[in-house]
């Protein structure tokens, strides 16, 4: 029988979630949490979208893309703004 003390099952637990790339997964959320420039109102929410994104996707690449998309959006809402304008001007 193979007895282990706490501090043995902790420290091969903590390996085992190295290994396993849990660690590596956990910091990357919390970083891009902490880097997100609007705090969700749910940060459970935002590691789990995280997480549970399909493999294969960066989604740093896609939160800069979407963060690219809301200024054309906005860019594209003035310009219909500044047009619809000036044709109620013209008429």
């Amino acid at each position: 029988m193979s007895y282990q003390t706490p501090d043995s099952k902790k420290e091969e637990f903590r390996k085992y979630l190295e290994r396993s790339g849990v660690i590596d997964a956990l910091t990357k959320v919390l970083v891009a949490l902490y880097e997100e420039p609007e705090k969700p109102a749910n940060a459970l929410d935002f590691v789990r979208r995280y997480l549970t994104a399909p493999s294969g996707v960066d989604v740093e690449q896609v939160a800069a893309e979407n963060e690219e998309l809301k200024k054309r959006v906005e860019d594209l809402s003035a310009q219909l703004s500044d047009l619809t304008k000036r044709l109620s001007g013209e008429h």
